[in-house]
């Protein structure tokens, strides 16, 4: 039942954000004058609505987005009525029409820098000194975990009945112990740990000691043998080395909360943050059809393949379902930054694509009054018609092809 409504939740969550994104259009563009005639949550048939001075305001039947309908967006529009001929859009000065036109965007930037800010002073915002590489990781304390088992090899899987037992939980050792030491061989890290651990014959008896509580102990436990690679080359020959059955706690928060004023520095470092991560997953995109693809026809699903709005939904309901309410938060964040980037691309039928036409006029006519010549007039919409029906296949397909593959092989950040 959390996860339906963790899946309901980040859908609305979405549907809102999409019509707000409208309404940042519609607000600036009657700010300036133009006008408005229709403002609607969702497309196909209408279910309700009513009209307020020139605008109509409605529900659509069909929940996905939400549109709003500006008089004269380019010369080539016909629904201009006699009399609204200077309030038609293209009119504007571009100044103007490139605010009404990233408005949109502009809308789901300020939902994401808001839930970022509130986000910082509530659970906190990504820890940058949390280890995010082995190398960091080897470098962190050696405070254990106590694993159920020692798995037979690099195979992950639930313990069996056959599994060796954690010899540090046969030992006395608990959770949150800092080994210091394995033989008389002093471990100051968990990097330490590993390479002591693959220096000690499997199955022989060894000395552990450790810090609990701020006192020193000692303790014997038979190592188990599992196999593995070795540890600086983890595509190397798989031997057979010993295992203590524990597991790292890192000890470095993986959050971090802030105060209300420290709170809008570390918002602005997070948001810089993504966006470079969001400019370097735009350049990425095209590689990753081929593994969406293979993810569709059976192979394994890479985390790191796009996902449609289905699929974050889907991760937004596991994140309920799991009490991880700031991954719901953080994923609602990224899709808003990611949706305000995307529609900012200078392609038709994006926003950024008008905004381009607009500037590119404006260029265009400045050239031509240096140059003496007769102003060239508007862009004809009508002959980019073919590149944007490209660009709405493509854009299509791959629509299509993430909702498949999160339908089918879903990515999923919790164990099922």
């Amino acid at each position: 039942m959390s996860f339906a409504f963790g899946v309901v939740l980040f859908a609305l969550g979405i549907l809102i954000s999409v019509s707000l994104h409208e309404a940042g259009h519609m607000l600036t563009a009657k700010a300036f004058g133009m006008k408005v005639t229709r403002y609607f949550v969702g497309f196909g048939p209408t279910l309700w609505s009513f009209k307020r001075g020139e605008t109509e305001y409605g529900i659509k039947g069909i929940p996905l987005g939400g549109f709003c309908k500006i008089v004269g967006m380019t010369p080539q529009d016909d629904d201009v009525e006699p009399g609204d001929e200077k309030r038609a859009m293209w009119r504007y000065p571009v100044w103007k029409r490139t605010i009404v036109m990233s408005a949109g965007s502009a809308t789901h930037f300020g939902l994401a820098i808001i839930a970022t800010w509130l986000a910082a002073m509530t659970f906190g915002l990504p820890n940058p000194d949390f280890p995010r590489n082995e190398e960091q990781i080897r470098a962190e304390p050696a405070v254990i975990a106590i694993q159920d088992c020692v798995l037979p090899d690099t195979t992950y899987r639930e313990c069996a009945a056959g599994d060796a037992p954690s010899p540090a939980g046969a030992g006395g050792l608990r959770n949150g112990d800092r080994i210091t030491s394995i033989n008389g061989t002093p471990i100051n890290n968990y990097g330490e740990l590993l390479t002591t651990l693959r220096a000690t014959t499997p199955g022989s008896t060894a000395t552990i000691g450790y810090e609990r509580d701020g006192q020193s102990g000692t303790t014997e436990t038979a190592l188990a043998t599992t196999k593995r690679p070795p540890i600086n080359d983890p595509n190397g020959p798989v031997t057979d080395v010993s295992a203590l059955g524990v597991g790292l706690v890192v000890s470095t928060p993986g959050l971090v909360s802030h105060g209300p004023v420290a709170a809008v520095g570390a918002t602005s470092t997070f948001i810089g943050d993504m966006a470079v991560a969001t400019a370097q997953a735009l350049q990425r995109l095209p590689e990753k059809i081929p593994a969406l693809w293979r993810a569709i026809t059976g192979g394994e699903r890479d985390i790191d393949t796009p996902i449609s709005v289905v699929g974050a939904s889907v991760l937004g309901g596991e994140a309920v379902a799991n009490d991880a309410w700031e991954l719901f938060v953080m994923l609602f964040i990224s899709l808003n930054f990611f949706i305000g980037v995307f529609n900012l691309l200078p392609l038709l039928p994006l926003d950024g694509g008008h905004i381009a036409i607009a500037w590119f006029e404006r260029a265009r006519s400045w050239v031509y009054a240096r140059l003496r010549r007769p102003d060239p007039g508007r862009v004809d919409y009508f002959k980019l018609m073919p590149f944007t029906y490209v660009v709405i296949l493509i854009g299509g397909v791959f629509t299509l092809l993430t909702i498949t593959a999160d339908v089918v092989n879903p990515i999923t950040l919790f164990p099922r």
